[in-house]
């Protein structure tokens, strides 16, 4: 993973951008997730000899963890980062009161992905998809607080910073 902040003299300005591009990425992963998520969610039968299920149903896993991990091993990471940059410690406080419910959820989310990474049985996936959408619900807006209160809050920073002095 490349890192910005390897470099000690990068500023919250420069920062900010980079974060924001990896974000902008990030959420353009959760909609592609969703979107599969919404075709498995259509199916009416479940059946473990059906091979395009299975194909989805193995695509929803693979685009749910890379999501859950670029969240954790990446966006988290910078939005901290991204706080103590701008020395925003309400922020930071904020933020990282956030964490626990997400990993919390992260845990119910990744036990679909490992039980259906382990089984051929099917029988239980529509009530399993059921209760794995309103954690990725409920994930999501944590998310987004978290975005808005790490990142969004320094918007208004980054435009004054940018604008020219006469």
């Amino acid at each position: 993973m490349e890192s910005f902040m390897d470099d000690k003299n990068i500023t919250p300005n420069e920062f900010w951008p980079w974060v924001h591009e990896r974000i902008k990425h990030w959420l353009e992963a959760r909609r592609e997730l969703l979107v599969t998520f919404c075709q498995l969610s259509s199916v009416k039968d479940f059946h473990s000899a059906d091979l395009k299920q299975g194909q989805l149903l193995q695509t929803f896993c693979q685009q749910l963890v890379d999501y859950i991990s670029e969240g954790h091993f990446e966006i988290f990471e910078q939005l901290i980062n991204e706080g103590y940059l701008f020395n925003d410690a309400e922020a930071l406080a904020s933020g990282k009161k956030l964490l626990p419910t997400i990993y919390a959820l992260t845990d119910l989310i990744l036990d679909f992905n490992d039980k259906y990474l382990a089984t051929d049985d099917l029988s239980s996936l529509a009530s399993d998809l059921s209760t794995l959408g309103e954690n990725m619900a409920q994930r999501f807006e944590i998310e987004d607080n978290m975005v808005i209160i790490l990142h969004g809050a320094h918007y208004q920073q980054v435009l004054i910073a940018k604008k020219p002095i006469n």
